[in-house]
């Protein structure tokens, strides 16, 4: 079983669904597990393969996937021993799945590009 499987399961063996609660949770393990730069190639790698086991590949977008890596390493850096609540509690704009369009277009974040590769946020820098 690959990492990225190991983490899915552990994920929804308490989920009804893979929402964004999910999905956030799903990059919490993997920074903590392989570091934010390990994260973005494991979730991107496994999102991208989901989405086509899906038939749905073009659902697919690297930049969203890295994104979420990146603000969510971001916060986990302020108290990194935090449980995956307790990051939640700090940093409740983890939990709302518009967060990106504060730093990106909505045309930016579905244009071709973002879809293939990283594309730098276009409305207001992460932060550091």
């Amino acid at each position: 079983m690959s990492t990225f499987d190991e983490l899915m399961s552990e994920v929804m063996a308490t989920a009804e669904r893979f929402g964004h609660r999910e999905h956030v949770r799903l990059t919490w393990l993997a920074v903590r597990r392989c570091g934010a730069a390990g994260a973005v190639e494991l979730i991107s790698a496994g999102i991208q393969r989901t989405a086509r086991y899906a038939g749905a590949p073009q659902k697919y977008n690297a930049t969203v996937s890295r994104a979420w890596v990146e603000l969510t390493a971001y916060h986990m850096a302020e108290a990194p021993d935090d449980s995956f609540d307790d990051l939640l509690r700090r940093n409740p704009g983890l939990t709302d799945k518009r967060l990106l369009t504060r730093f990106y277009h909505s045309r930016t974040l579905a244009s071709p590009a973002a879809r293939r590769g990283w594309v730098e946020p276009d409305l207001q820098a992460f932060p550091t």
